[in-house]
């Protein structure tokens, strides 16, 4: 079943990728501007919230890494095991194989990202992220199998190939190749690049070799993190993975259609972009943290041991809070009290202008009365 379409690796100058670099200018300095005003922002925060950030936003970057390739981890899990990894204080949940690998790849990109990339490294990461994983035969190696390796959709009768990768036999000579520019087009390298540019670039040029039997989507979101921290100077906290599952079907598309040549502006264009949305994301996390310490100094003994429950229960949720708000069911679902009690206590959030409310009867939902973005 091989394709006869020429893939971007087929060409005669491969791996020599084209684009239009003065069109990535204005993402490039808005990315360099948001930086800053992010790595000042962070200052604002307590050691121990910058730990609570750090492991909330890694969590969330495995977590939609692993739902791009349709695995579907426990947040909670994933936390904790991030926080026993970072020496933080944890409970005793039980954490499956593969919950410990993806966060042990996670800790080690975020905590070596100056280091030079390496066939070793990668290697290292690609027998993480397949543990617990049955029926992956090559695992920490390239793949050695001769069979074309193709992304395939459709019936069996009438399948249809969206990509094939390079053949097991050339892997070596890929990788040493993409390894070294990796290398060389880092800030202290030889040739280095901008960095959304470099990392956009790697991404695709890593998926377009393949290397991997399985994994290769996550790894490839993994050094593109690491290519925008060594561009930074600084671990990065974009969450990448966040953005590009929230739209998979044009993430998957864009890559459909830059496997083919090797003109790739309007990758680039849309990695940046990306690249962009996450670093917002990023942001209103910290400004949420921030005004969660707000709120809580400012009513600090003014609310009951339900109301704090509550409070503290929808601070959990994120930047986003509950979805559709608070209602009523969901305050007495949580302090376990009486519909009159939750009446009185939701009057009074609001009174005290800790919540907002909306809507009407049945409809009538709570919110923070913060705006962290």
């Amino acid at each position: 079943m091989r394709s006869q379409t020429q893939w971007n690796w087929q060409h005669p100058n491969w791996p020599k990728f084209t684009y239009q670099a003065e069109i990535l200018w204005k993402s490039e300095a808005e990315f360099l501007h948001k930086s800053g005003i992010c790595t000042g922002t962070l200052k604002h925060l307590k050691e121990g919230e910058k730990s609570q950030l750090i492991v909330e936003l890694i969590s969330e970057e495995a977590l939609k890494t692993s739902e791009i390739e349709g695995e579907i981890l426990n947040r909670d899990s994933l936390q904790s095991s991030l926080r026993r990894n970072f020496g933080l204080a944890t409970d005793n949940r039980k954490i499956t194989l593969a919950e410990q690998g993806i966060t042990r790849m996670m800790v080690d990109l975020h905590q070596n990202y100056d280091a030079p990339l390496s066939d070793a490294q990668l290697w290292d990461w690609h027998e993480l992220l397949m543990s617990g994983h049955r029926g992956v035969g090559d695992v920490g190696c390239y793949r050695q199998d001769e069979m074309p390796m193709q992304i395939v959709s459709g019936s069996l009768d009438t399948p249809k190939v969206h990509f094939e990768a390079p053949p097991a036999a050339s892997l070596a000579r890929e990788m040493a190749a993409f390894v070294a520019w990796f290398n060389d087009t880092c800030p202290r390298g030889a040739t280095p690049l901008p960095i959304l540019t470099r990392a956009g670039l790697a991404h695709l040029w890593f998926v377009s070799i393949h290397p991997f039997e399985d994994g290769n989507g996550r790894i490839g979101r993994a050094i593109a993190e690491k290519a925008i921290s060594q561009g930074l100077g600084l671990t990065t906290l974009c969450s990448i993975s966040t953005v590009i599952q929230n739209n998979r079907k044009r993430y998957y598309e864009m890559l459909e259609r830059n496997n083919l040549g090797l003109e790739i502006t309007d990758w680039l264009l849309y990695f940046s972009e990306t690249v962009l949305a996450a670093q917002y994301h990023t942001q209103v996390a910290i400004n949420f943290i921030i005004q969660k310490t707000q709120f809580f100094d400012q009513f600090h003994q003014q609310l009951n041991a339900r109301q704090e429950k509550v409070v503290a229960r929808m601070f959990r949720e994120g930047p986003k809070g509950f979805e559709g708000g608070l209602s009523a069911e969901n305050y007495i679902r949580i302090t376990e009290t009486s519909r009159a009690t939750a009446t009185r206590d939701l009057q009074d959030l609001v009174d005290k202008n800790a919540l907002e409310r909306t809507g009407t009867l049945k409809g009538t939902r709570y919110h923070l009365r913060i705006k962290p973005d």
